[in-house]
């Protein structure tokens, strides 16, 4: 069958989440299925060229995947015609930058999140992407994942009534570093470095409130820094300069109402690390990260508060699990193949610079309202 190529830049594939989620179970996957139908009756083909400032690094990656090109200048791969996609999954402090040369360079552009460290350089980018003609988008990961798409099934059914409130918890203990490795790197934990859970998780915390709820009006937040110092991948102990956790309220169009707490200093006791519940007239969910579990008004029982009694119920048996009803393929994959189908056949893709814009906006709002100790009101962006 006949193949579109489409030459992509992978910049940061030396990084964990650059080289599992976007090369292995994205495009290498798409690659392994024989390419991605097209609308002319082709197959979409990814060429990859992968980027990053390690060569010994980068060369053991690509010989391990069967790839033959790589390189630590970006701008040579800028330069070259045949790639059309410029990806990036770099530390967050480095992303502008490479941007904005791969928009002037005339590519197409997908990103992971934050799309800048700031509102202002994120605002930037979208116009200058805008004015450039070049498509864009940014990654939106957890829309894709099946807990997440079976709570957005319930919300299109209507199953929830009014939805009144969405409860969330996300985190996990985070190893200090000194008697047990950590396991994420330790820029995450550096504000200089562009680290902070705020920055990193709110921009989530928007989208999938956005997408599957109503837009965010206004937001309260509380930041702190729980573990105040943490030992590097040298050995080093180092001064934690970021926020390792997050609490967030967080008011909708309609009236609804979010808590969100986020943590990397939080053990768990949860079924999945990280949950929402949402509350309404009609009904409540539970969804994490592949499973949602029900329980409608009809099927609600009526506990009774009386602490002089031990607790005779089981709560969590009376809720009734959604079945899967389809096949979830990796969320990441989904939305590479959603960015691909755009580029190549035109196909509408509504997580764009702007979706990002407004993700970087609601960070930068709460941490705006914990240093004022405030609320603070979401205005709209327009381009």
């Amino acid at each position: 069958m006949e193949r579109t190529s489409i030459g992509i830049i992978l910049n940061g594939v030396t990084g964990r989440m650059g080289y599992r989620q976007h090369l292995v179970r994205s495009l290498l996957a798409i690659r392994e299925q024989g390419g991605l139908p097209a609308r002319d009756g082709s197959r979409i083909w990814p060429e990859l060229t992968l980027v990053g400032r390690n060569e010994a690094k980068l060369a053991e990656i690509a010989a391990r995947h069967g790839l033959t090109s790589y390189t630590t200048d970006l701008d040579a791969a800028l330069a070259d015609d045949s790639h059309q996609i410029y990806f990036d999954a770099q530390v967050t402090a480095q992303r502008e930058k490479a941007i904005r040369a791969a928009i002037e360079a005339g590519k197409h552009i997908y990103t992971e999140k934050p799309l800048a460290e700031g509102l202002t350089g994120s605002l930037e980018l979208a116009r200058l992407a805008a004015a450039k003609g070049v498509k864009n988008g940014v990654v939106q990961d957890k829309l894709f994942l099946p807990g997440l798409r079976k709570l957005k099934r319930l919300v299109d059914s209507g199953f929830f009534g009014r939805i009144l409130s969405v409860r969330g918890e996300f985190g996990y203990w985070v190893f200090e570093g000194d008697w047990q490795d950590a396991q994420r790197p330790s820029w995450n934990y550096r504000a200089e470095d562009g680290g902070g859970i705020t920055v990193d998780m709110f921009p989530h915390w928007h989208y999938v409130l956005e997408q599957i709820f109503a837009p965010v009006t206004a937001v309260t937040a509380h930041i702190a820094t729980h573990i105040p110092e943490r030992v590097d991948e040298t050995g080093q102990t180092y001064r934690a300069t970021a926020d390792d956790a997050a609490y967030g309220i967080f008011e909708l169009a309609g009236g609804i109402t979010a808590q969100i707490n986020s943590s990397w200093a939080v053990r768990v006791y949860r079924d999945e690390l990280v949950e929402f519940q949402v509350d309404g007239t009609h009904g409540s969910a539970v969804a994490g990260l592949r499973e949602c579990r029900i329980q409608h008004r009809g099927a609600t029982p009526m506990p009774v508060w009386n602490p002089d009694l031990p607790v005779t119920e089981n709560f969590r048996a009376q809720w009734q699990t959604v079945p899967d009803n389809e096949d979830f393929d990796n969320g990441f994959k989904v939305q590479w193949e959603a960015f691909l189908r755009h580029v190549v056949d035109g196909e509408p893709f509504p997580w764009d610079f702007l979706a990002g814009v407004r993700g970087v906006q609601l960070a930068e709002a709460g941490l705006r309202s914990a240093r004022e100790g405030r609320r603070v009101e979401i205005e709209e962006i327009r381009l």
